[in-house]
């Protein structure tokens, strides 16, 4: 037996060298990158409405007493508002 690495019988092929991607992606702008005046307002809004909701529905403020549409408005505004804080730029 050889002395140091075993090699297994059978053929040894050679891995294709790996190619340069051809395609090139610029990146975005800046500017284009950038959110409406608008976003961070929408984006507070709902995070506060959502609190707000659930804070009055456990405080038996809102019309028609306690609810479960009322949570589940509640988490749903608030899961958009993290939506939307994700994306901002």
């Amino acid at each position: 037996m050889p002395s140091g690495k075993q090699r297994g019988g059978g053929r040894v092929t050679q891995s294709p060298k790996k190619k340069a991607a051809g395609r090139y992606t610029a990146p975005i702008p800046k500017k284009v990158r950038q959110s409406p005046p608008w976003y961070p307002y929408v984006l507070v809004g709902l995070l506060v409405v959502g609190l707000i909701v659930i804070i009055g529905n456990y405080a038996a403020f809102m019309p028609g007493g306690t609810h479960t549409y009322y949570l589940v408005i509640g988490i749903a505004a608030i899961v958009a508002g993290l939506v939307m804080a994700t994306t901002y730029h």
